[in-house]
């Protein structure tokens, strides 16, 4: 055998040990790299020389081996360690993490590219992009905010200027409680006492008033005026007005002659009649009291004429609140009046301030069945008419109480009311973007709402393994790696993303000092084999002197 065997033999060593440390060396140098994956060499011995082939045994003789001589050593395979690289975070909302087998896609130059280096950022036109340009491909959200279906890839792109147009309220939702117990809201006994000083002189008036509520909880005030028109003698008048100095009387209700005894002090008549009580009632507003002046007496006292209504208890009126928006965005409170009229009925009211508009068709009823849920709502839905005083459009706004015991319930529990929804903004301009675990990106705007505007869309591979590297962080499909699969993060690719994080090298320092160790002392006793053999063949050399 010729000596030159084992010399090439020994070069095979050396050639490929060295790419053990390129590979080392690689690996070292990209410790600190976003999203390495680290490679590993595998060996394998060449051809071999038969220097004797083996026998079969036989009856009377033993078989024997086959003699071979090995001719070195070659690289068998060159594996990329696609292992899980540990998470750095950086509280960059852009920088993203892949905790799973899934690569980020992105384009350059009409090329695709693959990638687990996550440190991306927004350029001047909006695009999410690399360091070095690479566009990340994903889903664009229509203007409502719905990330079309499938896995046609576009860049992913995000107006800096984005702004969403005001949103007139149109449907509100409301929750609660009205309570079982709650006394009617409505004043029904308007109750009078004290006494006239019998000292008054003819023409002397005495004035008293006090306030009463309709059905919807409005205030009124019921004024009565005693004159005194001879001895122990008054004609009484009164009058209910509302809000605005306006007598809810179509003409003025004739003034009841009172005369009082002159000796106890005690009402003997009225209009010549025994002392009664007056009835006032106004149906459509929803006024029925009985006015009670039959107590009051004329004595040489002190005047102390007052009046109570319903014993001065406070009248029952649950009120909630809601901000609203027209087409202009500008915000209004929408107010909202529960007051009861009888055992499991009760009446709503609807009103906004006077400088925001004006409300049509803005009260009704809801009736309750006797386990408190809700049995029937008047109008059903209740619908609102509300006009701006701003020059936005005239809007309809649904008032949704829900049914049986979801939204509002009448049970023994405390009086509360609230809106718990409404789907009305102002305009608003994008202030701030976040990015889920399923790879939306969520634009937050100035008036507090959120919305949908993109979503990273990922890439998989039946052979990870099979993808070339092209520097940069990046890889290509090759060959052995087969289609890429794009998909949605999640269950679609099993893989989630983790935003304010980057994914580390997965290189192991401790390991790859070792893989040197192993590495170098291989190299070195190659080195010695081709050290011997130079040495050898100079030996030979020297028999011919």
């Amino acid at each position: 055998m010729s000596l030159l065997n084992s010399m090439f033999a020994g070069v095979s060593g050396l050639r490929n040990h060295q790419t053990m440390l390129d590979l080392i060396g690689n690996n070292i140098a990209n410790v600190n790299s976003i999203g390495f994956k680290g490679s590993r060499v595998t060996f394998s011995d060449t051809f071999n020389q038969f220097v004797r082939y083996g026998t079969n045994p036989s009856s009377t003789t033993g078989g024997t081996n086959t003699y071979q001589v090995g001719l070195g050593m070659k690289v068998s395979s060159i594996d990329r360690d696609w292992s899980q690289g540990t998470f750095e975070t950086s509280g960059i909302v852009t920088d993203l993490a892949l905790q799973g087998d899934g690569l980020f896609v992105l384009e350059s130059n009409g090329q695709t590219f693959y990638s687990r280096a996550g440190a991306f950022s927004f350029d001047a036109d909006g695009k999410l992009v690399n360091s070095d340009g690479a566009i990340v491909q994903g889903k664009v959200a229509t203007i409502d905010g719905v990330i079309p279906p499938g896995n046609h890839l576009e860049d992913v792109l995000i107006d800096p200027n984005l702004k969403l147009p005001a949103v007139a309220t149109q449907n509100t939702t409301w929750g609660g409680n009205l309570s079982s117990s709650s006394t009617i809201t409505r004043s029904e006994i308007y109750q009078q006492s004290g006494n006239i000083n019998s000292a008054m002189l003819v023409g002397d008036t005495v004035v008293e008033y006090n306030t009463i509520y309709d059905d919807s909880g409005n205030e009124y005030v019921l004024t009565s005026t005693y004159e005194k028109t001879a001895a122990n003698t008054y004609d009484m008048t009164y009058d209910v007005t509302d809000s605005t100095g306006a007598s809810i009387f179509a003409a003025p209700p004739a003034a009841v002659e009172m005369i009082f005894d002159g000796t106890t002090g005690a009402l003997l008549t009225m209009d010549g009649a025994a002392p009664d009580v007056i009835s006032i009632e106004d149906s459509v507003l929803g006024i029925n009291f009985d006015f009670d002046s039959t107590e009051v007496t004329q004595t040489d006292g002190a005047k102390t004429l007052s009046s109570s209504v319903d014993n001065n208890r406070e009248p029952n009126i649950v009120t909630g609140t809601l901000t609203i928006f027209d087409s202009l965005g500008n915000s209004h409170t929408l107010s909202l009046k529960f007051t009861k009229t009888s055992d499991n009925e009760w009446n709503w009211n609807a009103s906004v301030p006077t400088e925001s508009g004006t409300l049509t068709q803005n009260s009704g009823t809801i009736s309750f069945n006797t386990d408190g849920s809700i049995k029937s709502i008047s109008p059903n839905p209740p619908v609102l008419v509300f006009n701006p005083e701003s020059g936005a459009s005239q809007q309809n706004i649904t008032l949704d109480f829900g049914e049986n015991f979801s939204g509002i319930s009448q049970t023994s529990s405390e009086s509360v009311v609230s809106a718990l929804s409404q789907d009305g903004s102002a305009a608003a301009t994008l202030t701030d973007v976040s990015i889920d675990q399923y790879g939306y990106i969520v634009g937050v705007f100035s008036n507090g709402y959120s919305r949908n505007l993109a979503q990273i869309m990922l890439a998989s591979f039946p052979n990870l393994g099979g993808l070339a590297s092209v520097g940069d962080n990046l890889y290509t499909v090759s060959a052995n790696s087969g289609n890429p699969l794009i998909g949605e993060a999640g269950e679609e690719t099993g893989t989630t993303l983790q935003s304010g994080a980057l994914e580390q090298s997965n290189v192991d320092l401790s390991e790859e000092m070792t893989r040197m160790i192993v590495a170098q002392r291989g190299f070195q006793a190659n080195a010695r084999t081709v050290t011997v053999s130079d040495t050898l063949l100079q030996e030979i050399t020297n028999l011919v002197r």
